[in-house]
């Protein structure tokens, strides 16, 4: 991507190398879900991770405890870097775009932290990787989450790291939109084979909405390079829950299925990016076999 000159993002909490960081908000049911996947991707207990992450609760904001001097590698804070101004792209797309709607874009927060962050879900790792919290509306990344995408999953490049950040804006822009709360109203009256249906639909538009982003970031400043698509598409494949699911355990479970198949997430990711309108990217009204 070509990110050279382009802005960082100020709405950001840096708690690196924090001792007792806690960053209190409730994360949704997708975010357990995405707990549970890594859990299971990372030969954790999926049930253990979520029981710890619904453990604790609590309102707004990031408390932080000095851990004493951090010093981020070279690559680190080159990944912070990029980060931040991706975040700031998303920003400026999604303001332009909601102010044509006649709505006001509430900006996100940003909180890195390093291997493990409290948060309103309880205690999250590295492991879980990037989720976003609806409650204090921050989007919580350890920035070793896209190295080990690149050594567990063969996941790289730049546009697929902006990708894995589009995708939990995603879920911002449908919290804003009142699509993420009524989902997640939805699957709590539900049985789990049907609450999971409704969550791929929550994480396939999240994908779209990742690639409506790139879209007009795209035109707007110019930033995509040749490769760069192909690396959005490929980060998209391998985190498909049929990837997943056969990777960690050699077989997959369609009922269990939380974010959608890799072809999908492909296929909705391509969509928002060729098409750039809000418009089509309704997951809900597509029957569940088309997806």
């Amino acid at each position: 991507m070509r990110m050279q000159g382009r802005r960082e993002s100020t709405n950001v909490r840096d708690i690196r190398g924090s001792r007792g960081a806690k960053a209190v908000g409730g994360l949704g049911l997708g975010g357990l879900a995405l707990v549970a996947l890594f859990a299971y991707l990372t030969g954790g207990n999926p049930l253990s991770a979520v029981l710890s992450a619904v453990s604790s609760g609590g309102g707004g904001g990031v408390v932080a405890e000095s851990g004493g001097e951090y010093v981020p590698t070279e690559e680190e804070q080159e990944l912070a870097t990029f980060s931040k101004q991706v975040l700031g792209g998303t920003e400026d797309v999604w303001s332009g775009i909601f102010a044509r709607m006649g709505k006001e874009y509430v900006n996100p927060t940003l909180v890195l932290f390093t291997d493990a962050v409290q948060s309103g879900c309880g205690g999250a790792s590295k492991q879980t990787g990037p989720f976003y919290c609806s409650a204090d509306q921050c989007l919580y990344i350890d920035l070793s989450f896209f190295t080990g995408m690149k050594r567990e999953l063969g996941a790289d490049g730049d546009f697929a790291y902006a990708y894995v950040i589009g995708h939990e804006v995603g879920h911002h822009v449908q919290h804003l939109l009142g699509t993420l709360d009524k989902a997640h109203r939805q699957m709590a009256q539900l049985d789990k084979e049907a609450a999971n249906r409704v969550s791929v639909r929550l994480e396939l538009q999240a994908d779209f909405l990742a690639g409506v982003w790139a879209h007009h970031d795209n035109i707007r400043f110019a930033s995509l390079e040749e490769g760069d698509i192909e690396e959005g598409i490929q980060c998209a494949e391998v985190i498909g829950d049929d990837h997943l699911q056969k990777k960690a355990r050699g077989y997959v479970q369609p009922e269990s299925f939380t974010h959608g198949k890799s072809s999908s997430r492909v296929k909705w990711f391509k969509k928002g990016l060729r098409s750039g309108d809000l418009a089509d990217g309704d997951t809900f009204s597509v029957p569940f076999d088309e997806l």
